[in-house]
């Protein structure tokens, strides 16, 4: 039997596919953060897990008190 991922990690893989797609470009603000838990159907603690483990890679910037927003990847710094 295949063992199944952990719901963050679900949400987190969908949302990176949503960024590849286009639906969020980078620059964009992601809905918050109790949208995404009723688009998902969970609590806004799960989703939370999976912002920020986007968060911590760099594919995510937050914002306190704005909200989260996709990397811009194409920005190196020198």
């Amino acid at each position: 039997m295949p063992y199944a991922q952990p719901l963050w990690r679900q949400i987190r893989d969908d949302l990176r596919a949503k960024i590849r797609a286009g639906i969020y470009p980078p620059g964009s603000k992601l809905p918050a953060t109790r949208l995404l838990a009723a688009e998902y159907e969970t609590s806004h603690m799960t989703v939370r897990r999976a912002l920020d483990s986007m968060i911590e890679l760099g594919e995510l910037v937050g914002r306190m008190g704005i909200g989260v927003f996709v990397a811009d990847t194409s920005v190196q710094d020198s």
